[in-house]
């Protein structure tokens, strides 16, 4: 989708806001009764050939991997042929601290993964060769046992943002930069270099991209999703499955997997894990539309989100994704036409009422294939092989689910592959890195919210002040998703093939121009010519990122220590540039009062020198790279502003979606209110409303 002036973005969502007339009601849940309008998603194009088709109802997907008859045949032949627990065992994926090759060999099973911050021989610093070697152990495994036709195990990550867990793998921005970068070729390219990366560790699979349409910042998960706007969303589902899969030709491909189905962006109150309580309207036309993105592009698997999706006063009572053949297999697989796998999260199944880690009847019968199983695999194996025998599984549910999961690994190639230390890249430390991609997506991924006076691009070769928790730590850099899970208890050493943001400078300011200050106490401010201050959040993943109902919005409140280097080094004569780290947008409001400029980087990944290629100008004076990206998220000026998406009810952001300032641009933002509530927020009170 190409860049819009602003005024033409703005024309586009008062046309959605004119057209809004949907209302969803939620009754009781874990954070109380709320109502939440919701507008509905008649999206008009941004430009000719871009339009987002509406839909009353669940569309038929046109997959671009088509069915094959021969292969069909053959998948049959196997099926029939296999004994039940050979079958169960195709449908269980197990975590690597907790299975062994040997185990994959006796108990025939399909998959294995590994967790945020898991790695082989539990050694976070284990080498390409060192996963090579355990991918081979696994892969002889599975192909020793006793089975009339050996069937391959696929090896699962989370290589959301580059592979992460991997020591020395280059790291992209995260999603949200992405967004802002509005750029689907960038996607794609990124997506091709991240399947270079898996492969190179002989790993079969990435559970990305994922394709949730984020409307409440307080999600935990927020900087995971591409934008608010479903048409960004849609774009790049389908370019970045053509990046990690394509059609599985050549060398270098992956399986990819579009997650978490559905509406893990919309939960109340952006409760990770929560309950999406949209109209079925807004489901379909708007949490939905990256899955028929991805879907046509050719993903083989999706996976089942751990929120629920409940609406009383419309009469939508879905419940657990996890335990949802309404869902699972009467929209995705059957009215969808989705005819890979699905894979559950993390234990999700065990969230069904009635089931528990090891045990989850309900799950499979609802449409899950493959259970993610990390350490209770054993018994899961034995208790769905029982319940297969007492009739509480349906026989054809399992042939059904191996189907699934053998025409996935036919269709990817596993079935025909080498074992992994023998496959094209393999082993090969190279593939790991991309820097150059990652330092583009950097550069076209940062928004300028304010450049008062001009004062940005700044001069090479000029004494600058930098300060702030950020500029030097690769970790705050790189956020959740890093070598661990949480990214944190990380060190700039645990990323070798990485530039801080601080090393940008260094290397643009010209040696010896540069110093890092911590103490402003005695600090002589007139031997400078600016100041940079990179401040931000630090690292989070998952539910422990969400800010809560009754938390602020506001990052004085949250990390008072930027806010503090702010005060420090404003009104001292000189110009104030500050780079925000963040994985969503945050009230800012005291920190752009005490900026010149304002620059949102996001969380931009291992190159920080894509950072400032934009900041500074180049040898020659010129402007080096100009400021491209634009908002793909609206952004708040109050502390508790709860969801705040374009085109919705009472829309009053302090930087609307789209906005990015570039160079040349004449706009003076001023002065910013800095009345809110800073310590904390109480929800709103519940309310009613008709259906």
């Amino acid at each position: 989708m190409p860049h819009m002036p602003l005024t033409q973005r703005l024309n586009h969502w008062l046309a959605i806001l004119a057209a809004a007339v949907a209302v969803s009601c939620g009754g009781s849940s874990g954070q109380g009764s709320t109502c939440e309008n919701t507008v509905r998603t008649d999206l008009p194009s941004e430009a000719p050939g871009t339009a987002i088709t509406r839909y009353d109802d669940w569309p038929a997907v046109r997959s671009d991997i088509s069915s094959d008859a021969t292969m069909e045949a053959e998948i049959a032949r196997i099926v029939s042929g296999m004994t039940l627990e050979q079958k169960v065992g195709q449908m269980t994926q197990a975590e690597i601290k907790s299975i062994t090759p040997d185990d994959v060999r006796q108990y025939y099973i399909g998959s294995v993964l590994n967790g945020g911050g898991t790695w082989p021989g539990n050694n976070k610093h284990a080498t390409v060769a060192d996963w090579v070697a355990l991918a081979d152990a696994y892969w002889v495994a599975s192909m020793t046992t006793d089975s009339a036709v050996k069937i391959p195990v696929i090896w699962g990550t989370d290589a959301v943002h580059g592979h992460g867990n991997v020591f020395g793998a280059t790291l992209f921005p995260h999603n949200i930069g992405l967004g802002a970068a509005n750029d689907p070729d960038l996607v794609q390219r990124i997506g091709a270099a991240v399947a270079a990366q898996v492969s190179a560790t002989g790993l079969d699979w990435t559970f990305a991209p994922t394709l949730a349409v984020v409307r409440d910042d307080r999600w935990g998960r927020t900087y995971e999703g591409f934008s608010e706007d479903p048409l960004i969303v849609s774009q790049y589902g389908r370019a970045i499955v053509k990046g990690l899969q394509g059609d599985f030709s050549g060398n270098g491909k992956i399986i990819a997997t579009a997650k978490h189905f559905i509406g893990d962006g919309g939960t109340d109150q952006g409760v990770d894990q929560g309950i999406n309580r949209s109209s079925k309207y807004g489901m379909v036309n708007l949490h939905a539309q990256g899955y028929y993105a991805a879907l046509g592009a050719g993903v083989q698997t999706v996976m089942a989100s751990f929120s629920s999706w409940r609406n009383e006063g419309l009469g939508i009572e879905i419940g657990k994704m996890h335990g949802s053949k309404e869902m699972l297999t009467d929209t995705l697989k059957t009215k969808m036409g989705f005819d890979g796998f699905v894979i559950g999260d993390w234990y999700g199944h065990a969230q069904v009422p009635g089931c528990s880690n090891s045990s989850c009847a309900q799950a499979i019968n609802a449409g899950v294939d493959m259970g993610m199983v990390p350490g209770d695999w054993k018994a899961f194996i034995t208790n769905t092989v029982a319940q297969v025998k007492s009739g509480a599984i349906p026989m054809t549910r399992i042939d059904d689910a191996v189907t699934r999961i053998l025409r996935v690994k036919m269709r990817a190639g596993i079935f025909t592959a080498k074992r992994p230390t023998e496959r094209t890249g393999a082993g090969s430390a190279s593939q790991l890195l991309h820097r150059a991609l990652a330092r583009e997506a950097v550069q076209k991924s940062l928004v300028l919210l304010k450049n008062d006076g001009n004062v940005l691009p700044l001069k090479r070769g000029e004494k600058i002040l930098v300060v702030g928790k950020s500029a030097d730590s690769l970790p705050n850099q790189t956020g959740g998703w890093s070598l661990t899970w949480q990214g944190t208890n990380n060190l700039n050493s645990d990323f070798p093939n990485a530039d801080s943001i601080l090393a940008g400078i260094q290397e643009a300011a010209g040696e010896g121009k540069v110093v890092v200050a911590t103490n402003l106490a005695n600090m002589k401010f007139t031997d400078f010519k600016a100041v940079i201050a990179i401040i931000g959040e630090t690292p989070y993943a998952e539910g422990q990122g969400d800010i809560g109902a009754s938390g602020s919005m506001a990052h004085a409140a949250r990390y008072p220590e930027d806010l503090a280097v702010l005060d420090a080094v404003s009104g001292k004569g000189l110009p104030v540039i500050t780079v925000l780290l963040t994985g969503r947008p945050v009230m800012v409001n005291k920190e752009l009062n005490r900026s010149d400029a304002f620059v949102v980087a996001w969380l931009p990944g291992t190159e920080g020198k894509g950072v400032t290629d934009v900041l500074f100008r180049n040898a020659s004076g010129a402007i080096n790279i100009p400021f491209t990206g634009k908002l793909s998220y609206s952004w708040p000026k109050s502390a508790c502003p709860g969801p705040l998406n374009v085109g919705e009810e009472n829309y009053a952001p302090l930087f609307a979606y789209g906005f990015g300032l570039g160079y040349g641009d004449a706009v003076a933002l001023g002065v910013v209110d800095e009345k809110s509530s800073y310590l904390g927020c109480v929800a709103p009170p519940s309310r009613p409303c008709a259906p």
